[in-house]
């Protein structure tokens, strides 16, 4: 018996059909959206390497929050970007600093939004890098687990509702959990920065948070981009440590790690969408060099398909109203 020739754009053809079939959706569920927390009051300057990205004031930060909560973006990320900043990163684990006190002005305000404080030193460093450093200027990894730790227990205790430390220290998952549950939060989820690579694709980040080294990289302790094998050791690690989803940084340039990742583990994996990939797509519409709606949701379903069920995107409020207008 002859079959008649298979056609499969017949189910291409109209919009009904691409919708009945099609394998993966975009969801403003699954977006986290990055903020920058500064000191004073009325403050709201824009990165210069990332049009439509601003630094806040907490005042500001939450009239924010509020229109992040009304677009139905489910989740925050927080980026405190202090004054002062010193050799041993103070600031990142004081209970009256930048990210404590705006955490629990948000929560007070916005209590449905999910708000995530990013666990790490470089921010609050002098030195720019995410640990304590020895004599001889090296990252010193065990002295900085004490740190971090208090850190998340600040920010739990300010009612942070998801730590997520991304300072690729070795070691840093079991020590958070271990401070987590020894001070009462042991329902406090950990988003392991677990595949975080040292990418090129950082640079506008840092002017936002005006955190590059003053010396030297971070290719000591994050991940070489060659690699792919390594992330999921890294990521059993953190897993085996205690870690409830782990995450992949960058995402864009990532994408066949985060599928390795997600065919490996049976927990959510998080992916973010860094600085870099959203300047260059900015760059490249403000050009009008490309469509930018559309080069920026079909950017995020591809990190979906690859794999992620969380994304972490400064498009997170655009890619929201777009998804609404269908």
């Amino acid at each position: 018996m002859s079959y008649p020739q298979q056609r499969p754009r017949r189910l291409r053809r109209t919009e009904t059909w691409r919708r009945m079939v099609r394998e993966t959706h975009l969801s403003v569920d699954r977006f986290v959206y990055p903020l920058f927390v500064v000191p004073g009051e009325g403050v709201r300057s824009e990165v210069s390497s990332m049009p439509g990205v601003f630094q806040l004031s907490i005042d500001l930060l939450v009239t924010e929050a509020v229109e992040v909560h009304e677009l139905g973006i489910p989740a925050i990320i927080l980026f405190g970007v202090p004054d002062h900043k010193d050799a041993e990163g103070s600031e990142g684990y004081d209970p009256e600093g930048l990210v404590p006190r705006a955490v629990r002005a948000l929560k007070h305000e916005v209590p449905e939004l999910q708000i995530w404080a990013d666990v790490c030193l470089c921010e609050y460093t002098d030195h720019g890098h995410c640990g304590l450093l020895t004599p001889t200027g090296e990252v010193d990894n065990d002295a900085t687990l004490p740190l971090l730790s208090e850190a998340a227990v600040v920010y739990a205790r300010s009612g942070a509702d998801v730590v997520a430390p991304s300072d690729m220290m070795d070691g840093r998952i079991g020590a958070v959990r271990a401070a987590l549950d020894e001070n009462g939060f042991g329902e406090v989820p950990i988003v392991s920065y677990a595949v975080k690579y040292a990418s090129a694709f950082y640079g506008p980040f840092r002017d936002a948070a005006h955190s590059a080294p003053a010396f030297g990289d971070r290719r000591g302790y994050q991940m070489d981009p060659a690699n792919t094998t390594e992330a999921l050791r890294e990521v059993a690690l953190d897993l085996e440590e205690g870690a409830d989803v782990v995450m992949v940084k960058p995402a864009g340039p990532y994408l066949d790690v985060i599928r390795r990742v997600r065919d490996a583990v049976a927990v959510p994996v998080a992916a973010y969408q860094v600085s870099g990939e959203y300047s260059m797509i900015k760059a490249a519409a403000a050009n009008d060099w490309i469509d930018e709606r559309r080069v920026v949701l079909e950017s995020l379903l591809g990190i979906r398909r690859a794999g992620a069920d969380i994304i972490l995107t400064y498009f997170a409020k655009d890619a929201s109203r777009w998804l609404k207008q269908g």
